[in-house]
């Protein structure tokens, strides 16, 4: 979608790891993502301790009535010993990701990184759709992963209820997505506590929302905001809103 909303549907198509029920849950599924990983991990496994942390993302539902819905993806993260470059991979299951969201969520690591004052040469990460059967395309994704990759280079780490939804643009802005609203409410929904949003999208809000939101302009503001300490957002929670 032009917007870079991340949309997700139910797909089809079943994973490499030959598991053909799209039921499947609980410690199936984590087996799975286990064995996705498999092959990720032996190649770096050599060159550092990897790291791994299972993340919220916020979508939107394709079809007729679209719905805001989140979920969740596993992170794993390795500095290498080599620098060879930054090396992205997107593990076909239990999920997926569209070629689009993978152009862009790769895009947004090095953006975020660069931003940040951090080089990605000796950076592998990898990346799978925790949820079976569910194909993400769009966007919007790509300021969530591409921070909490940041925070694990850093050895910091954003807290499990809070979500950011935004693109990352090339001059270090939290680019606009659409469907905020669905997504701030299917995040209310997942019990998050606290979601941050594009600047732009603020100022269409006329209410207060179910749980606190935070605008935020620029990708540094926005990790500070993610892994700021809890009384940091009590304090900029809703401003605005009267």
């Amino acid at each position: 979608m032009n917007d870079g909303t991340a949309t997700w549907k139910r797909s089809h198509e079943f994973s490499f790891c030959g598991i053909r029920s799209l039921s499947m849950t609980g410690s199936i599924a984590l087996l799975l993502i286990v064995l996705c990983f498999t092959v990720f991990v032996d190649v770096v496994r050599a060159q550092g301790s990897p790291r791994e942390q299972y993340i919220p993302v916020l979508c939107v539902t394709t079809g007729e009535k679209p719905a805001g819905t989140v979920i969740y993806i596993m992170v794993l993260f390795v500095m290498r010993d080599d620098a060879e470059g930054l090396d992205v991979h997107f593990i076909p299951g239990p999920g997926r990701f569209s070629q689009k969201t993978q152009a862009v969520t790769a895009q947004a690591i090095a953006r975020a990184a660069r931003i940040l004052g951090l080089s990605t040469n000796s950076w592998s990460v990898g990346l799978s759709v925790t949820d079976p059967g569910v194909t993400i395309d769009g966007g919007s994704l790509s300021a969530m992963v591409s921070l909490t990759v940041v925070a694990m280079a850093k050895g910091e780490s954003i807290p499990r209820d809070r979500v950011i939804t935004g693109t990352v643009t090339l001059d270090g802005r939290i680019g606009p997505v659409g469907g905020v609203a669905l997504k701030v409410a299917a995040a209310h929904q997942a019990g998050l506590h606290r979601v941050l949003v594009p600047a732009t999208a603020h100022s269409k809000w006329k209410t207060a929302p179910l749980i606190p939101m935070l605008p935020v302009g620029s990708v540094v503001q926005a990790y500070q905001a993610l892994t700021a300490p809890p009384e940091f957002h009590h304090r900029r929670s809703l401003a605005g809103f009267g």
